[in-house]
């Protein structure tokens, strides 16, 4: 099977989030396909990498659950601030992009406040890993 690669024009989206974001693969990266940064599994820190989904529902997440509580138990959405602490799991483990696995369509990352988040559109459709 071969998968989609993914990068710096690739839209990513939690689960508790409300919206997508676009992936942010930093500058100093040197790997480029169909004109777009790769991306690896060393692309999860927050802000740098995952910026904010919108607003986040996850009750996980201490703003959400106080807020939540403040009104009565009506679940009462904030600002989502994602805190990724782990490297991206992907399924292209045997192709490297700057020493590290890439990512592929499949690469998922979990934040704290328990949202998945997934490739919802990688940004490329030519460019394909084994």
């Amino acid at each position: 099977m071969s998968l989609a690669v993914v990068g710096l024009t690739s839209l990513i989206k939690c689960e508790m989030g409300l919206s997508p974001t676009p992936l942010v693969v930093l500058p100093d990266r040197t790997i480029i396909a169909e004109f777009m940064l790769m991306g690896n599994i060393t692309d999860f820190v927050p802000i740098a990498n995952i910026e904010p989904f919108g607003e986040c529902i996850s009750l996980m997440n201490p703003a959400v659950l106080s807020a939540t509580i403040a009104a009565g138990g009506v679940l009462t959405p904030m600002p989502c601030v994602p805190v990724t602490v782990v490297p991206w799991i992907t399924a292209a483990m045997d192709v490297l992009v700057e020493g590290a696995p890439a990512l592929d369509q499949t690469s998922t990352l979990m934040c704290v406040w328990a949202g998945p988040i997934n490739i919802v559109e990688p940004g490329n459709t030519s460019v394909i890993v084994p």
